[in-house]
């Protein structure tokens, strides 16, 4: 199976090439899943992050991970839930795209994401899951051969349910 769920911090993850940072416009780190990767990357990846002069919602920027126990991470900017009407879901589902497209082009196979925009963001975590798996299973249908699996690593209980469920219900 292509796509995979665990329950665990996104920061020890040694089995990818990549991880996803669910990140701020800045690419700063902060607070969340972002500050985790960043503190446990070193001050290397905020010296490559501001050399790259920050990144726009719903695209993706590739460095490299440092002290991760991977080789590269991917930050996306997800959208902040303002009720729905101002382009979310596209954004969202940009966010894996693009992702995934920046992946692919760099020869990366194997990626974790964490769940885009449900924390700071806010954005309602179903909802989320639901485009983050449909937007992953549409790029692997698209191209077969250009991910060997995608994971999604999950820091609360209340996630890994939800995407387990979805996952099962496909």
């Amino acid at each position: 199976m292509k796509i995979k769920v665990m329950l665990g911090d996104i920061t020890k993850i040694d089995t990818v090439d990549a991880i996803v940072s669910a990140t701020k416009h800045s690419l700063r780190g902060g607070d969340g899943i972002d500050g985790a990767i960043h503190r446990a990357a070193g001050p290397q990846l905020m010296e490559e992050c501001l050399a790259l002069r920050g990144c726009n919602t719903g695209e993706a920027k590739l460095t490299k991970a440092y002290r991760l126990p991977c080789k590269y991470v991917i930050h996306t900017v997800g959208p902040l839930w303002r009720g729905g009407k101002y382009g979310e879901e596209m954004y969202l589902a940009s966010c894996y795209r693009r992702t995934l497209l920046l992946a692919a082009a760099n020869g990366i196979r194997t990626i974790a994401f964490p769940a885009i925009s449900t924390g700071t963001y806010r954005y309602p975590k179903e909802e989320a899951a639901k485009i983050a798996i449909q937007s992953v299973q549409e790029f692997l249908l698209d191209n077969p051969d250009q991910m060997d699996q995608v994971v999604f690593v999950l820091n609360e209980e209340e996630n890994y349910q939800i995407y387990c469920e979805l996952l099962e219900s496909k």
